[in-house]
């Protein structure tokens, strides 16, 4: 999102700061090491599977919000599938040494997934040690110790997480451990609870959650207006229809009433403050049918948010998505 001198980037703000804070207190209790890593491979394999790879992976990159929930952050150094060399392999040494892959440090390309699993390797030896497996002042000598593989597991590491830890640090990176073989192992199983990336229809949640939340069309607008006007008008949009409309915060929840085939329409909007005198409303259709969510914006939403949408001279009346 930019104007013509700035560009802006909204996120979200996430209250616990970094997981490396948490650790540099100490060596975490299992049962809680074990939560923050379930977190981190269901979010890493998620990527993954998106053709996405981080390559930066460590505990100053993970966040932890209010509710205790790890978030993987700062994707400055990830690449996507359609950066693969003609050998299928990436070829750009990347990443914070500790963490490093030892198939990086050959220079002869590597998958960028299986660096990914190397490095969750080490954050969670960092989080059950308290230290890294790889250490030494002396960068070079750091690097052979990678290379090599030489780390020792504690000896009140379970041989559950021995076990795991071994195959998470496999120097070899074709007969390293997969994601799935990982979500499989018996440490890693042990309470787990599947991570819901899609929250459900019946939850208010945030239209900016990620780089893969699956996209329908969606409409910006730039208001001067406070964010009361602007959620009241919504209100009022809503009941035209006969539209239900729960609200939390800066989020609102918009739905139908009339079961389609795909189920009721569901509207996310979200608010936010694009500069201390300027808001942005984005809305996203959720779930339900297209044409009728295209129908909404058109003959309802847009016309009726119109007196509140802010226009500077030579700019489009409303933000366009990428996906419109």
């Amino acid at each position: 999102m930019a104007t013509k001198s700035k560009i802006y980037f909204v996120m979200e703000f996430v209250r616990g700061g970094e997981l490396f804070a948490r650790v540099a207190k100490g060596r975490l209790k299992e049962d809680t090491a074990r939560r923050y890593f379930q977190q981190l491979i269901s979010a890493v394999g998620f990527c993954h599977a998106r053709g996405v790879f981080h390559r930066d992976l460590k505990p100053e990159n993970l966040l932890v919000d209010e509710r205790g929930d790890l978030k993987v952050s700062d994707f400055g150094l990830s690449a996507v599938a359609d950066q693969f060399h003609p050998d299928g392999l990436l070829h750009t040494f990347c990443g914070t040494p500790s963490y490093v892959a030892p198939e990086m440090l050959a220079r002869r390309g590597y998958d960028g997934a299986k660096a990914d699993i190397w490095s969750c390797g080490v954050i969670l030896f960092v989080l059950m040690a308290g230290y890294l497996p790889f250490h030494d002042q002396n960068l070079m000598a750091m690097y052979r110790k990678i290379y090599r593989g030489e780390f020792r597991c504690p000896r009140w590491f379970s041989r559950d997480l021995t076990s795991l830890l071994n195959r998470l640090l496999d120097t070899n990176p074709e007969t390293r451990i997969t994601m799935a073989e990982v979500m499989q192992s018996r440490w890693f199983q042990k309470g787990f609870r599947p991570v819901r990336f899609y929250v459900e229809d019946d939850q208010l949640h945030s239209l900016g959650d990620g780089l893969f939340e699956e996209r329908g069309s969606e409409v910006r607008f730039i208001s001067a207006q406070p964010m009361e006007t602007i959620v009241t008008k919504l209100e009022e949009i809503a009941k035209m229809k006969s539209f239900s409309i729960r609200r939390k915060d800066w989020r609102v929840s918009i739905e139908g009433t009339r079961e389609g085939e795909k189920g009721p329409l569901t509207i996310g909007a979200e608010i936010f403050e694009l500069t201390p005198s300027l808001l942005v409303l984005e809305v996203k259709k959720k779930a339900g049918d297209k044409a009728e969510y295209d129908d909404f914006c058109n003959k309802e939403l847009k016309p009726g948010m119109e007196p509140l949408v802010h226009h500077q001279q030579g700019s489009a009346r409303n933000v366009p998505s990428d996906t419109e």
